[in-house]
């Protein structure tokens, strides 16, 4: 992927955190690091093609930074961290963990 100027990518990053999901997963990440998407969709009780494909959106936007990964029954398990420094999205985590929704939970609708 192209290198992205610092407007596009905040622009990126703000449209990947309208989704509560991608919330969930960097608030999880920020206190449990690294984490692979198997461990966050148990964790959150979402299914790993929902946890992944989010997972992905937030590396592609830098909002996430892959660690490490681990070869597991055949297969290769990715590990990441939270890695959002902007001021402006980390008070977006701020706020949005004080609606009540923890990690793990599923919001009422």
């Amino acid at each position: 992927m192209p290198p992205r100027d610092r407007h596009e990518q905040e622009r990126a990053l703000l449209a990947a955190l309208r989704h509560p999901l991608r919330r969930q997963i960097l608030r999880v990440m920020e206190v449990e690091e690294p984490i692979s998407p198997s461990q966050l969709s148990n964790r959150l009780e979402h299914p790993l093609s929902n946890v992944s494909y989010h997972v992905r959106v937030l590396a592609d936007c830098e909002a996430v930074a892959l660690v490490s990964t681990e070869p597991i029954h055949g297969s290769v398990q990715h590990f990441y961290r939270a890695s959002v420094e902007v001021p402006w999205a980390r008070e977006i985590l701020a706020i949005d963990e004080g609606d009540g929704e923890t990690p793990g939970e599923t919001p009422a609708h």
